[in-house]
């Protein structure tokens, strides 16, 4: 990918913004900065690898201090469903062309906007449906680490708020270990230089978001309506610039 000097400063702006949202709500990085990082360039596959970099790098930071403060118990028993629709998605990835993935970034963007602005949150009250949904998050993050708000929905559900952040992040290592090992063995260009050169802007967001993770909680349905709303734009835009423009 090549950028102009403005195009480069807006990409800057959407990995501050990611790292932001990634700390601030303990997951949703990818899932509302991946539509708009397409809409500057490129397609998933392009931006994945970026964004698989810098999750590593910040959540082990975030980690480093707190892992006695992980749900060890749930996240063992939630892995078995979760790895191998990883990995079912993974392949998904690497296999459809760059259209088709970037049509399914963008509805499943969408799907996410409409429950947070009509404040239908995703959960369930039964086990089958909460393994279907760590099922279902497994996959599509494996498709475009966009799987992260089925995934919360259960954990929220068993994991207590003072450990759910810590516990998500050991888990979005290990789902991202497994697509960048992916991604190498496959040959799919990682561009190190170019993530690198990014981190400064994502750790402006990540301190940020550390900061702000207590007050976002507080006012956690306002602020989704709100993104909901931004992100349902942007899904617009990218639509009309596939497949009419």
């Amino acid at each position: 990918m090549s950028f102009t000097a403005l195009e480069l400063g807006v990409v800057a702006l959407i990995f501050s913004w990611s790292g932001f949202v990634r700390t601030g709500l303990g997951f949703g990085g990818a899932a509302l900065g991946l539509p708009l990082m397409m809409l500057v360039g490129g397609s998933p596959i392009d931006w994945l690898p970026i964004i698989g970099i810098h999750l590593f790098f910040f959540s082990g930071i975030a980690l480093s201090k707190v892992l006695k403060k992980v749900d060890w118990r749930y996240l063992k028993s939630s892995l078995p469903w979760i790895l191998p629709a990883k990995l079912l998605g993974v392949i998904g990835l690497i296999n459809l062309p760059a259209d088709v993935m970037t049509v399914i970034v963008y509805l499943i963007t969408s799907f996410y906007a409409f429950t947070w602005i009509l404040d239908r949150p995703i959960g369930s009250q039964k086990n089958w449906v909460d393994n279907l949904l760590l099922f279902l998050g497994g996959y599509i993050s494996g498709t475009s680490l966009t799987g992260a708000p089925l995934i919360v929905a259960v954990y929220m559900r068993h994991i207590v708020k003072e450990q759910l952040r810590n516990t998500l992040f050991v888990l979005w290592i290990f789902l991202v270990a497994i697509k960048m090992s992916a991604f190498i063995v496959v040959g799919v260009y990682i561009d190190w230089r170019f993530a690198l050169m990014l981190i400064p802007a994502a750790a402006i967001g990540h301190y940020v978001g550390l900061k702000a993770h207590d007050k976002i909680m507080e006012n956690n349905d306002r602020f989704k309506r709100w993104i909901g709303g931004v992100l349902l734009s942007v899904c617009a835009i990218g639509f009309i610039r596939l497949f009419i423009i």
